[in-house]
């Protein structure tokens, strides 16, 4: 789903893109509809669990593209992410898109400091500045790379501030900060190149819309929370 870079640029950064997965810690449950040229074709859903010190984010996708009534495209998959001490120390998912499996499976390795990744896209360590490259964490619009949810992949990224907003999301209006997020290296193919715009809610420090192109319009809406 997404292709990401190295260099890291802000202006008029908000403050409060400074917060950690405990910023998380009151929700249960986070809800982004997912649509194709303004249809609605599916959900990314995010499910939050507090045990002792360890928070674990449940992610659940399902998305499908229909063509004068025959499916032609299928995406179904789930992700476990868990942090101990505000430190992710572990990531499983399983993906399916039409007939093709891919996968991830990560472990925090303590004695090198340093992610072990087994993925359907790339197998072998990682630096602890890598976070996973879900749509509930705001950190994603401050990491420097970030590692693939569906193939464990390493992607860096150049997010750029854009300009202050204001957006309507299901009947409310949302004062937003927008911000484009783009591939580093411009030698990868444009239909795999990263070309997000990603759109921020600062009072409640969550991502709430992001869309892209690639044989149609894409978006996730954020359209409910718990």
């Amino acid at each position: 789903m997404h292709k990401l870079i190295w260099i890291l640029l802000f202006i008029f950064l908000p403050s409060s893109l400074i917060a950690h997965p405990p910023h998380y810690l009151d929700f249960k449950k986070i809800e982004m509809e997912v649509l194709k040229d303004d249809k609605v074709i599916g959900y990314n859903f995010y499910f939050f669990n507090k045990q002792d010190n360890v928070l674990t984010v449940k992610n659940q996708i399902q998305f499908k593209v229909d063509l004068f009534g025959i499916k032609v495209f299928n995406f179904e998959g789930y992700g476990i992410e868990k942090y101990e001490d505000n430190k992710l120390i572990s990531y499983e998912a399983k993906t399916k898109q039409n007939s093709k499996e891919k996968f991830v499976n990560l472990i925090y390795e303590p004695e090198k400091d340093k992610f072990n990744i087994k993925g359907s896209s790339y197998s072998g360590l990682a630096g602890t500045n890598n976070i996973i490259g879900n749509w509930w964490n705001h950190q994603l619009l401050q990491a420097d790379s970030q590692i693939s949810p569906v193939s464990g992949s390493i992607k860096e990224q150049v997010v750029t501030f854009l300009a202050k907003e204001k957006i309507e999301l299901y009947g409310k209006i949302i004062q937003v900060d927008h911000f484009k997020l783009t591939s580093k290296d411009k030698d990868i193919p444009k239909d795999k190149r990263l070309d997000f715009d990603i759109w921020y809610d600062n009072k409640n420090a969550m991502i709430v819309k992001v869309s892209y192109s690639r044989m149609g319009n894409w978006e996730y809406r954020l359209k409910n929370y718990e």
